[in-house]
Order: C-alpha cells, then sequence, then structure tokens
C-alpha cells in the first residue's frame, strides 16, 4: 500500500507499485481530472504535478513518486477556480476540452517558475502538451491574462 499527499491530504492507494501514478489517480482514487491520452509521455494530457514540477503521471510508477502530488483538482474550486483556469474560461480556451487539465498544470509549473513569460518561454513550456483542436494563441494569452492577475495579487 502506498501512502501519497495528494492536493494536501494523505491518500493511501492499495495498489502495486509499479501502477503508474495517472491510474492510481483515475482508477484508485476516482480522481478522473488527470487524463489518459497517449501513455507515452508524447501528448502532456496526464500531467501533474510532483512537488511542484510537471510530470507526465503516465510514466511516474507508484512506487517512484518523489514527493507531494498536486492533480487539476488541487488548483482550485468551482466557486474559487485558480487564476490559471479563470483565464482558461475567460479565453475559451477549451473546445473539446480533453487536453486541458494537462495544459493548465503544465502552464501553472509555467508560471511558478517563470511569472512573466514571453511568447517564445511560454511555447517551449507547453510544447510537450498537443491540443487536438489548436487553440495554442488562447492557450498563450490566458497563460499572459493569469500572469498580469497573478502578479497583480
Amino acid at each position: 500500500m502506498a501512502r501519497l499527499t495528494i492536493n494536501g491530504a494523505p491518500q493511501d492507494i492499495d495498489l502495486p507499485d509499479e501502477v503508474p501514478l495517472l491510474w492510481a489517480l483515475r482508477d484508485g482514487l476516482n480522481m478522473t481530472g488527470t487524463k489518459f491520452g497517449c501513455g507515452v509521455a508524447a501528448c502532456g494530457a496526464c500531467t501533474v504535478h510532483i512537488d511542484g514540477q510537471a510530470v507526465r503521471s503516465c510514466q511516474v510508477a507508484l512506487g517512484d513518486v518523489w514527493g507531494d502530488v498536486t492533480t487539476i483538482e488541487g488548483l482550485g474550486t468551482p466557486d474559487a477556480p485558480a487564476a490559471l483556469q479563470q483565464a482558461w474560461v475567460d479565453h475559451q480556451v477549451a473546445q473539446c476540452g480533453y487536453c486541458q487539465s494537462g495544459q493548465i498544470m503544465q502552464a501553472a509549473a509555467l508560471l511558478a517558475e517563470t511569472p512573466n513569460p514571453t511568447d517564445e518561454e511560454i511555447d517551449i513550456a507547453m510544447s510537450g502538451n498537443l491540443c487536438r483542436c489548436g487553440t495554442y494563441p488562447r492557450i498563450r494569452a490566458a497563460i499572459h491574462d493569469a500572469a498580469a492577475k497573478m502578479q497583480e495579487a
């Protein structure tokens, strides 16, 4: 049994250590905000944070998790969304929405390291997160908007 801190709360997960974190979250804890996209860390849909670092949860075994895990469910609440989540809504980023939790988690890691990123820094940081709907200009605009609001706060 693994004991992890997920979104600030201790969680016991009764799954083998070799199970990917993605499936421990989705199947073991019913936290379905993190999505399965490709299973080979090529699309970014399964992005979560471990100790603030954006990682592809499909490639991290449960037994290899090295710190606290934050998922999309841990960024904000429906009543009080994180600045990044609100920017996503304001800029109408999501079309199909499937990749958005991974996009937001990657963007949150970027803003934690680079509070006022340039377009180039955004493009580099987000390059591993694919959006089949092609909302990349909206994603970039939402990140800039969230960065400005976070600096004001």
